[in-house]
């Protein structure tokens, strides 16, 4: 579904990262992991298509170079990203946004009946009162109720790809069952590809299987399956370090 060949990432003229090569498959849940300021979130904003970052290379999504796509011709193509922090959007509601963005996806008339029907059920789902979904986006919303209505458009929204940017970050308990418990029924009714960008084992112990990619020092220095998100929790990031400065040597 995703594939990064030789990507070089920079920002400002600043490399960020270097010869990235990774492949996600249908259905297939990542995970991404290194230190902060490693620049995880800067490969989120790349695949998304933010114009502050330059690339060279090939980044494929379902076979086809989007190098040159805009973000509303990634997000129509099927690419959703939650960011950190969810911005607020004065003067326009969430009824209204998902309505004119299901309409431009769809090519046809939003049905009002069946379509706030769909929200007022996921609202329910994600313990979220009916009432935001004709307030203005994400307005005087603490962070978990920003990271539930993201989750209400990714449901409406029906992406194929989603990114995840920390999106446990900043959430209560409760929250965060919620969320992760929302996370896994959406892939398990509708298969996406997802990547979760994350410090913790909160939400990815949600999930049975799932692939793990260490970032540090410009590089990807290590792939593997869930064990190593279990090793890098448990050992810290110091171990390593040394391959890090390893692969950038060579």
């Amino acid at each position: 579904m995703l594939e990064f060949i030789n990507v070089n990432l920079y920002i400002n003229e600043q490399e960020l990262f270097s010869n990235l090569n990774f492949k996600i498959n249908p259905n297939e849940i990542h995970v991404f992991m290194g230190k902060n300021g490693v620049g995880k979130s800067s490969i989120a904003n790349a695949i998304m298509g933010n114009k502050a970052y330059k690339i060279t290379g090939d980044i494929l999504y379902n076979g086809k170079n989007i190098n040159n796509l805009s973000i509303y011709e990634r997000a129509k193509e099927g690419i959703y990203l939650i960011n950190q922090s969810p911005i607020a959007i004065e003067g326009v509601t969430n009824a209204e946004m998902l309505r004119v963005a299901l309409a431009e996806k769809n090519q046809e008339r939003v049905d009002i009946f069946k379509f706030n029907k769909e929200l007022e059920e996921i609202c329910q789902k994600l313990d979220l009162d009916k009432s935001f979904i004709h307030r203005e986006i994400n307005v005087g919303c603490s962070g978990g109720e920003r990271k539930k209505i993201e989750l209400l458009h990714m449901w409406m929204l029906k992406p194929s790809l989603i990114i995840l940017d920390e999106i446990d970050s900043g959430l209560d308990v409760d929250a965060i069952k919620i969320v992760a418990n929302s996370i896994k029924e959406y892939h398990e009714k509708y298969h996406p590809s997802i990547i979760i960008i994350t410090h913790s084992n909160t939400l990815i112990n949600t999930f049975s299987n799932y692939y793990v990619h260490l970032f540090d020092d410009k590089k990807l220095i290590k792939s593997g399956d869930k064990t190593l998100a279990k090793e890098i929790l448990e050992k810290g990031f110091k171990d390593y370090q040394d391959m890090a400065n390893v692969i950038s040597e060579n």
